[in-house]
């Protein structure tokens, strides 16, 4: 055992061992070479201890000389030690979100804390680096922006474990997400433009861009991915020309009428009582279920019907905003193809609604239509070629969920990383300790 002991304390070692792990973590994986430069700072710390000699042995003393010195330092070197650790952690490998919204019930629960994974799909580098550490993107109870844009780096994404299938529950910066109204920032920029007019909107507000990075963190289910035509017909999601299952527990709009139905009785079987409605005059309940729960109400004698709601009105909301040219609604949409990279289409003054945000916001080309010509880049085109895979995302609560039906395709970097695991929820209906779910801790998501 001494001679172990003896090994392992050898500094040439354990200098080896650190740059091997320096080196494949933050130079290989990273493709950082410039990374490489920190191999001085590790053979400083483990050979030559010049740093230890000069600076670190003086700050050592001092600490023993001053009670007030000692403690000042001791809690700023913790904080300093927890904020890089969490930070490498939350950069390369996972992080905690929680729900905030039902879009994805009840796969996912308003209050889920969840881990994503970063390494499943690779982890995105940070085009803002220059940020407050655990603040996304404003500083909270105001609209000042919590990072610096000195420096602005392009999309790079490390390998990871996986690609994206279809059916995986994704985390993603917000496409929509990169103007915002100060007024509201809850809503969608460009629904208020296209309801008041751009001019009226910024005369009556600040208006506040992001960077992909910094843009609202949203969760979905990728139901197509770059290469796949999809389309709803009377709310059935079609794929590749197969029909495509729900989640099991993902929900939609019912009516249900029954003279016997109580809402305890409702309740009983998981309806929230706040999403339960009732009509007087047509005697008609309507809420939100999944498959299970219409099961239960169509085998109870208090039930008469149980019918699933379709939304075909048309909406000027609905992608792409076109209600001329695409008269697409909530439950009948498509058909429409996902782009893939490398995959070429030719453009017309039909199709350029589908791909103009592409071209002109997330692959960053100028974009103007003049005397009937699609010119990119200042050129006539006729055709584009994609620099990026996209993918479509919806929510398992289909009925309720602000998702690619309204803002289109969601850019590959955009993408954060996979739902992993629901770490714990709290019902914020409820006091401690009765708040917690327990059945829900450690759940995977699937």
């Amino acid at each position: 055992m001494g001679k172990i002991r003896n090994i392992l304390k050898n500094r040439w070692l354990r200098f080896s061992v650190v740059s091997i792990i320096y080196i494949l973590w933050f130079v290989v994986w990273s493709r950082s070479p410039w990374m490489i430069l920190g191999e001085i700072v590790i053979f400083d710390l483990y050979i030559t201890k010049y740093f230890q000699r000069f600076v670190w042995s003086k700050h050592l003393a001092r600490k023993e000389k001053s009670r007030l010195y000692k403690s000042v330092s001791g809690w700023v070197e913790a904080i300093v030690f927890a904020v890089v650790a969490a930070t490498l952690i939350r950069t390369y490998f996972v992080e905690m979100y929680v729900i905030p919204t039902g879009s994805m019930e009840k796969t996912l629960l308003v209050g889920d804390c969840i881990g994503v994974s970063k390494v499943a799909y690779g982890p995105k580098m940070p085009n803002t680096p220059l940020s407050v550490p655990f603040i996304h993107n404003t500083f909270p109870g105001s609209t000042k922006k919590s990072y610096l844009e000195w420096i602005k780096r392009p999309y790079k994404r490390l390998a990871g474990l996986d690609t994206i299938k279809r059916g995986d529950v994704v985390v993603f910066n917000y496409p929509e997400g990169d103007t915002v109204a100060v007024v509201n920032p809850q809503a969608n920029y460009y629904q208020l433009v296209r309801a008041y007019g751009r001019e009226n909107l910024m005369s009556q507000t600040e208006i506040m861009t992001h960077p992909v990075d910094k843009r609202d963190n949203y969760i979905k289910r990728a139901v197509a991915i770059h290469g796949d035509t999809l389309s709803i017909r009377n709310g059935v999601l079609w794929v590749n020309g197969a029909m495509v299952e729900p989640a099991p527990r993902s929900e939609m709009i019912y009516n249900v009428k029954g003279e016997k139905i109580t809402v305890p009785f409702l309740e009983s079987i998981g309806v929230d009582r706040e999403e339960i409605a009732y009509s007087d005059t047509y005697r008609i309940w309507q809420m939100p279920l999944y498959e299970e729960q219409v099961e239960k109400l169509r085998k109870s004698p208090e039930v008469m019907t149980v019918q699933k709601v379709v939304f075909s009105q048309v909406e000027p909301d609905i992608f792409p905003h076109d209600t001329v040219r695409y008269g697409w609604s909530l439950d009948n949409f498509g058909p429409l193809w996902v782009p893939q990279k490398g995959a070429t289409v030719k453009l017309t003054l039909d199709n350029l609604p589908l791909y103009h945000r592409i071209i002109k916001n997330y692959e960053g080309h100028s974009l103007e239509v003049r005397d009937s010509l699609i010119m990119i880049d200042g050129k006539a085109a006729d055709s584009y070629t994609f620099a990026m895979n996209y993918y479509f995302m919806m929510g398992d609560n289909r009925h309720q969920s602000l998702d690619s039906r309204y803002w289109g395709f969601v850019p590959e970097d955009h993408i954060v990383g996979k739902a992993w695991f629901v770490l714990f929820n709290t019902d914020k209906r409820r006091s401690f300790p009765s708040n917690i779910r327990w059945e829900r801790t450690f759940m995977s998501i699937k």
